[in-house]
């Protein structure tokens, strides 16, 4: 994201400060009065930016979401934003919500939880289309190549590295996603033929390669030699001032990890271990 955004197109879409904080809840101690209805998981989120969340509940991060309130045993409501500047000064730093569901570790925005999963930028290509094998940004095969990237995401510094940018095609960064999607436009492009392949944020490439109906190879970029990284760890994000509710949340974390990894794998996120092997359940 989503700093990176969500991607991240998360990592990068996000900014701006706190406010000052509201007046605390004074029926309980510990998170209870960190938060702003102790008895609703209150989630700032975006309404349209899938495979993340969207109004309907469609995203991981809708599901996420619904599996932490069910082990607190509360109620769920969202605050709606979108992702792009003044996400979090509109939701979390107005004390509109209580947590993002996703954010990228070290983001000086919010203060993090532990991270409950690790991923990956990716290359996206259609199979038998001459780029079968291909496995980092410096392959020669690569140079005459149209390459769509979002602007401004890790991958772009590595396309520059390697001679790729003559022939690229970007996408913005900062949009309103309730009316466009960078990266739907990216996997519109690639089926019709308009680029040969594209850089995208893991977790975007393996939903819409999943949902595709003409297939779509995912590779993860773990082979570059110079330039940006392309691993990033995932958090949920809250207030710096919210340390019980931290807590709170990286036990959460800590005893469902299991069943936090199957449901962003159903989604088709490509989840990465500390040594970056593919998680696989």
């Amino acid at each position: 994201m989503h700093g990176l955004n969500r991607v991240l197109t998360a990592i990068f879409f996000v900014a701006a400060g706190f406010g000052p904080p509201a007046a605390a809840q004074q029926d309980g101690l510990g998170a209870a009065i960190e938060l702003v209805d102790p008895k609703i998981l209150r989630v700032c989120a975006d309404p349209n930016n899938l495979p993340f969340s969207n109004e309907k509940g469609e995203g991981f991060e809708n599901r996420l979401a619904e599996l932490i309130a069910r082990k607190l045993g509360k109620s769920l409501a969202y605050t709606y934003f979108p992702m792009t500047i003044g996400f979090v000064r509109n939701t979390l730093g107005a004390h509109r919500c209580d947590v993002i569901m996703g954010y990228p570790q070290g983001d000086e925005l919010v203060q993090n939880t532990n991270p409950y999963y690790r991923t990956v930028y990716t290359l996206i290509y259609k199979p038998d289309h001459g780029l079968d094998g291909v496995k980092t940004l410096a392959d020669p095969r690569l140079r005459d190549k149209k390459i769509g990237i979002i602007a401004g995401t890790p991958p772009a510094t590595n396309m520059v590295i390697n001679g790729l940018m003559a022939k690229a095609k970007p996408y913005p960064l900062q949009i309103d996603t309730r009316f466009t999607s960078s990266a739907a436009q990216m996997i519109s492009d690639l089926h019709a033929g308009e680029i040969d392949a594209g850089a995208l944020w893991g977790p975007m490439a393996g939903y819409y390669a999943k949902v595709s109906k003409e297939p779509i190879v995912v590779v993860p970029l773990l082979h570059e030699q110079r330039g940006s990284r392309m691993v990033f760890r995932i958090t949920m994000g809250v207030r710096a001032s919210d340390q019980e509710w931290k807590r709170k949340l990286n036990g959460l974390i800590r005893d469902n990890q299991k069943e936090i990894n199957a449901l962003l794998l159903e989604f088709g996120v490509p989840l990465l271990d500390e040594h970056d092997r593919p998680v696989t359940q």
